[in-house]
């Protein structure tokens, strides 16, 4: 009944009104993709201003990523009763109330609090958004739609964390928060100007979401997204290093590799949504085993310098397609608990990233060297593709299984 009902709303928007729905819901991941990542950028600064090391400050970075990984499936628990447009309004005044108060923070204690409850609203937020997005077109449409709405995370990497970082530099670092603030207050105004209402579920509840955390499928993905997205992670966190004593060139060149690294995840996001349209399993198949060849490639090429920003670039690209269709994917098995299964994509994500970081800094200080990253890359892969596997095999099995019980 739920499902006809929101067909039924979001049909009576035309074309142009489609295109505007997930236009704002698009902002609301340019601003959650901004301030994800600005933090990193703007590391010293924060240090200086709340009096603490450049190590202990890093852990503010954990500190949003824990709020992810906490904020995904039970923001979505919550609001799973609440009609999607007025839980997305609310998850984009989480955010505006989270960056205000990061910018407020007096001390380094403050502003640890202010970045977790600023990531309890990320995955919840794309989750929902994604759910709303494929809700809006035709079914062989969805991937395009639901890719559409995380380009605002790739183009977050190539726009939003420079001029974020710009402004924190020269402003001082609380004006790039503040600056995600007023995102976050566009995306309040967006969302309630264009995206149509999607009425509640009526049968949704607490309950029946935790559903989907008895089903395999749900944990072989998210599993498939932790490990296998670790790579991109082990490598972008070590990327400077790589690419000053590594590769050989200056300081200078670091943020060209990060700007192209951000074209390829907007790009990669792009061409995620048009292999989910295809096929959501085989395009994770073979972006994954894409991504596998890209990191041994990368650890053979970043000593040439220049020349690995290309294989750089098709990193981001491969690790977007998996990103875009881990998404569909866990809204498939996550069956009747969708705005859970939804948000746990980025709770995955996030759990990547601190794996990713945690292994690739690990056999740095082991003294393998900043390019040895690369190589848990690879490994991270083929643990990715296992569960990718295993998945894959269960559900052949689960198929046959009610295929024989049936007597077809």
């Amino acid at each position: 009944m739920s499902a006809t009902i929101e067909q039924t709303d979001t049909t009576r928007a035309g074309g142009r009104h489609v295109v505007l729905a997930i236009l704002a819901l698009s902002v609301g991941g340019f601003a959650i993709g901004t301030t994800e990542f600005v933090t990193m950028g703007l590391l010293p600064q924060i240090a200086d201003g709340v009096e603490a090391s450049i190590p202990k400050a890093g852990h503010l970075i954990s500190a949003y990523a824990v709020g992810v990984v906490v904020g995904a499936p039970l923001l979505a628990l919550f609001g799973a009763k609440l009609p999607r447009k007025g839980l997305l309004l609310v998850l984009a005044g989480w955010l505006l109330v989270g960056n205000g108060l990061s910018a407020l923070s007096a001390h380094y204690g403050m502003l640890m609090f202010a970045r977790f409850f600023a990531g309890l609203p990320h995955g919840a937020y794309f989750g929902v958004a994604s759910l709303v997005a494929a809700s809006l077109v035709p079914a062989e449409r969805k991937g395009r739609a639901v890719s559409q709405v995380m380009l605002g995370l790739a183009i977050a990497n190539i726009v939003g964390v420079p001029a974020a970082t710009w402004l924190g530099q020269n402003l001082g670092w609380r004006s790039a928060y503040w600056a995600v603030s007023v995102i976050a207050a566009l995306t309040l105004v967006l969302v309630w100007r264009f995206v149509p209402h999607v009425a509640a579920d009526p049968d949704a509840s607490s309950r029946r979401e935790l559903q989907a955390f008895r089903r395999p499928q749900v944990w072989l993905t998210v599993v498939t997204g932790a490990v296998g997205f670790g790579g991109m992670f082990a490598v972008y966190s070590y990327i400077a290093p790589i690419v000053t004593q590594v590769g050989g060139l200056s300081d200078s060149a670091v943020p060209v590799f990060l700007l192209v690294f951000g074209l390829g995840m907007t790009t990669g996001t792009w061409v995620g949504g048009i292999g989910a349209d295809w096929s959501v399993f085989r395009s994770l198949v073979l972006a994954i085993v894409g991504t596998l060849a890209l990191m041994l490639i990368f650890f053979a090429t970043a000593r040439t310098g220049w020349p690995a920003i290309v294989v750089l670039y098709l990193i981001a690209v491969a690790t977007s397609v998996v990103a875009v269709n881990l998404q569909l994917r866990l809204m498939s098995v996550a069956g009747e608990a969708q705005t859970v299964g939804a948000a746990l994509n980025h709770a995955a994500l996030n759990l990547a990233n601190a794996l990713g970081a945690w292994l690739g800094g690990l056999v740095i200080a082991a003294g393998l060297g900043y390019n040895a990253p690369a190589l848990v890359g690879a490994g991270l892969s083929v643990l990715g593709l296992v569960a990718l596997g295993i998945s894959g095999n269960l559900h052949v099995r689960t198929t046959r299984r009610e295929r024989d019980l049936s007597g077809v």
